[in-house]
């Protein structure tokens, strides 16, 4: 077979592709030349390959194509505990968008080992009262509040008097009146807020809520998630009312009330709480060990969930339609989502288990919001979702405390609390 033959042959396997990347390949000296499905090429501004495998295989990831790193958005981390050390940080070495350039804590032992870490300039660590001085770092677009949940409102607000957009952590704040108050600091600022609700944006979860909404269920009928997890001892922020705003039912409970409103695509009108506190513990004197409720949805869904720091650990959900349903283990885990789908073909019950290239969900949001800043866009998960969420934790704490049914507030019909659906990963 001579090489004409060869050529036709893979061009023909590529398609168009594979003669567009064709041209300009270049080998090693002294060796036989790359194909172009080996080689690949720039099309529209990225590398790209042919494919390789048959069609028996589902293909391959394309190259990521990341952004210069003087192209991307910087962020100020402000809070260097857990959530920002163990996840966020090293998100950003996956993040195509997105960058560290600053950061802000109360340590400065603790901030300049890990300005080390990351190439951050010692100029650009700050104590927290030195915070508005990130206004003159025009490498600084965007700030990241890792704190403790009641310290939200302020360095929101602060950032945005300085002009920096701002993804905060959630829960967005304590209440209802601080999560109004953010919005309309950043509105008036004219920045970008968004609330870094991950599982929105993590591939899993967006293919459950794609078959939750797709009808493929047919109507939905009950939700049942479970978020628990075996809580250590004190003194954590996490068992103060005043920093933490309660218990499981904000810090992990969440979690199942956000994921019954988007894979509903509904804002609930009722609910109904039981929480539990084991007497003579000290860690929950402020606070609540458990939280159980069920949510009633226009539509007649019923969205059951339970969180709770004293068991262990559990994190998944399962959603029932009338024609099918589906199970999403470890849903609000980091790590490790796994879908289940279950509907009738033919005159047998199946089950589909879609293979899902994971992608790190802290990049994912990460870069999410470097999108909005960059294309003035409105986040997916704005400032009103994390003030509807609030809203309905308040009342669940109310029903909590009076033992009956409690109304929900509405919501505006004529204001969406999510914005556009993150682009796909």
């Amino acid at each position: 077979m001579g090489e004409s033959t060869t050529r036709r042959g893979i061009m023909r396997a590529g398609g168009a592709a594979a003669a567009g990347l064709a041209a300009g390949a270049a080998g090693v000296p002294g060796y036989p030349p790359p194909s172009p499905i080996d080689a690949g090429g720039v099309q529209e501004g990225r590398v790209a390959f042919p494919p390789w495998r048959g069609e028996a295989d589902p293909p391959g990831e394309p190259p990521p194509a990341p952004l210069p790193p003087e192209e991307r958005v910087g962020f100020a981390i402000i809070g260097l505990g857990r959530i920002a050390l163990e996840q966020a940080l090293p998100a950003f070495a996956e993040c195509r968008m997105a960058r560290p350039v600053a950061l802000v804590s109360g340590s400065p032992e603790k901030a300049g080992l890990v300005a080390r870490q990351y190439g951050i300039r010692p100029e650009a660590v700050l104590g927290y009262a030195q915070f508005e001085r990130l206004r003159d770092m025009p490498e600084v677009q965007a700030v990241y509040i890792a704190l403790p949940n009641a310290m939200h409102r302020e360095f929101t607000e602060r950032a945005a008097v300085i002009g920096k957009h701002v993804l905060t952590e959630k829960p967005m704040a304590t209440s209802s009146e601080d999560c109004a108050a953010m919005i309309a600091a950043c509105a008036r600022a004219k920045v970008r807020l968004m609330v870094a609700y991950r599982c929105q944006y993590e591939q899993v979860n967006r293919a459950a809520i794609q078959a939750a909404q797709s009808g493929a269920l047919g109507r939905l009928r009950f939700f049942h998630a479970t978020n628990l997890q075996s809580n250590g001892p004190g003194p954590q922020w996490r068992y103060s009312r005043r920093l933490a705003g309660g218990g499981a039912l904000p810090d992990i409970g969440l979690y199942c009330l956000n994921a019954a409103r988007y894979l509903s695509n509904e804002e609930p009108v009722e609910v109904i709480a039981q929480s539990f506190t084991p007497a003579g513990d000290e860690r929950y004197r402020e606070v609540e060990e458990s939280m159980s409720f069920t949510l009633r949805f226009p539509s007649g869904l019923l969205a059951q969930a339970q969180s709770s720091y004293g068991a262990y650990q559990e994190k998944s959900y399962r959603l029932s339609g009338e024609r099918g349903s589906l199970l999403l283990q470890d849903a609000f885990s980091y790590q490790g989502q796994q879908l289940h789908l279950f509907r009738r073909e033919g005159a047998r019950g199946i089950e589909q288990h879609p293979q899902i290239h994971p992608r790190n969900q802290f990049a994912l949001e990460i870069d999410h919001m470097a999108r909005c800043v960059r294309e003035s866009r409105r986040p997916h998960t704005p400032g009103e979702e994390g003030l509807r969420d609030q809203q309905i934790m308040e009342a669940i704490y109310r029903s909590a405390e009076s033992g009956r049914p409690e109304p929900i507030p509405a919501w505006p019909a004529e204001l969406p609390v999510r914005g556009p659906a993150p682009d796909p990963a």
